[in-house]
């Protein structure tokens, strides 16, 4: 470990701490910004707000190459976390964002004076999780976002337009490895269908009654049904909550609420199951004499990996353990934002380990702070400090690079189109 990182550590576990106690859902992640801003601050750096009520960017020099690093600022609903902030939907840092945003903050700050060429700029971004709809879906009436996720609005906005390449990264929970990387993500889409029935007496009358919640269970069973048909290869997912199940136990329910997501790596694969499972809604509501009408949001598309750039990854992380330690070529059937930003720039995202209890789970929690926070800062600050000095590799990255889709086709997309 050289000098300069070595320096401070305390500091870095201290608000890796405060922000862990502090979660924040998408979009209110107000808290989360002071804290940082108030340690770039005292080092010396500006911070540069972007929008979207909680995004914001701090850079270290200028020049090329431009490496581009992202660490995310929300939480997500956890019941009984310890942590948990009961004044906003439980929301508890399950899912380890907090140690992303002390981990890119410490190592940007230590990034200060060890590079001499080029720039590098941490983009603090809000609302990865795809939770709190209704409350985002305020927010686009009121024109302050255009879409759920945060990455997606930046992406649209141009936001990230200026950097050769990104790095991210990302807790792997409870497990066996140091280190992940080459992970594939799936990407996915939202649905919420809603099956309307006729309300009655449901012991006097249920003969006069249709029943929404029966819709909604020949419904289940015909997605279980159709599970055996998937193929191994697309990594197919669906899975989902009964949001609303009835009104009143008294009466037959008029109507039942699914909330759902679909989930494949393969693009058209996850085109084709959300066709069906949007006839499976409609047809099993009409043959008990009920409706179903579906809602469908574009989620997040399947992650890319650079190759180049985890090829220095993995050097620098065998610095800090065997290559047998290190989980290479996993196909992950989670999904984020950052798959998006993977289809416009060379992007990686790697896991790091340090963690115990699983992610999302109540009892996800930090047991070894040098494997959450100082190594993986280690990482990247090696791994930056090499692409600065080798724009001959950057270079290469980039040509090797070919983005999946235009800005335009990704828009309509993300309109339905």
């Amino acid at each position: 470990m050289n000098k300069k990182t070595s320096e401070n550590i305390e500091e870095l576990y201290a608000l890796g701490d405060e922000l862990f106690r502090h979660p924040e859902l998408g979009y209110k992640e107000f808290t989360n910004k002071r804290i940082l801003t108030e340690y770039f601050e005292k080092h010396g750096l500006k911070v540069k707000g972007l929008g979207l009520r909680t995004a914001f960017k701090v850079t270290v020099r200028e020049g090329s190459p431009r490496i581009g690093l992202i660490a995310e600022l929300d939480a997500i609903p956890t019941l009984g976390h310890p942590f948990a902030n009961k004044d906003d939907s439980n929301a508890a840092h399950s899912c380890g964002h907090s140690t992303q945003c002390a981990i890119m903050a410490y190592t940007l700050v230590q990034l200060k004076d060890l590079i001499k060429k080029g720039s590098v700029t941490v983009y603090f971004t809000p609302a990865e999780e795809f939770t709190d709809i209704a409350f985002r879906e305020e927010l686009i009436r009121k024109k302050e976002i255009k879409y759920i996720g945060g990455k997606v609005n930046m992406l649209t906005e141009g936001m990230f337009d200026e950097e050769d390449l990104f790095i991210h990264l990302h807790t792997m929970g409870k497990g066996n490895y140091h280190f992940s990387l080459n992970t594939s993500l799936c990407g996915f889409i939202y649905k919420q269908i809603t099956f309307k029935g006729k309300a009655s007496h449901a012991a006097v009358s249920p003969d006069q009654g249709i029943n929404a919640l029966n819709a909604f269970v020949l419904f289940d069973n015909a997605i279980n049904m159709l599970r055996e048909t998937f193929k191994e290869e697309d990594h197919v997912r669906i899975h989902g909550i009964l949001a609303e199940g009835g009104q009143t136990v008294n009466s037959i329910p008029a109507k039942t609420v699914y909330e759902c997501y679909v989930r494949s790596s393969s693009q058209e694969t996850l085109r084709q199951v959300a066709e069906q499972v949007d006839q499976a809604a409609k047809y099993c509501a009409k043959a008990i004499g009920a409706s179903a009408s579906v809602r469908s949001i574009p989620g997040y598309l399947p992650m890319r990996q650079s190759r180049l750039i985890n090829d220095v990854i993995k050097k620098n992380m065998l610095n800090f353990c065997k290559e047998e330690e290190i989980h290479d070529d996993e196909l992950s059937m989670a999904a984020g934002d950052i798959g998006d930003l993977s289809c416009f720039k060379p992007t990686v995202q790697f896991g790091y380990s340090g963690f115990a209890g699983s992610c999302h789970g109540k009892d996800l929690c930090i047991v070894d702070k040098e494997r959450a926070y100082l190594e993986p800062s280690e990482v990247v600050i090696e791994t930056v400090r090499y692409l600065t000095e080798n724009p001959e590799y950057v270079r290469r990255i980039k040509k090797e690079f070919q983005a999946s889709l235009s800005k335009e086709d990704y828009i309509r997309y993300l309109e339905g189109k």
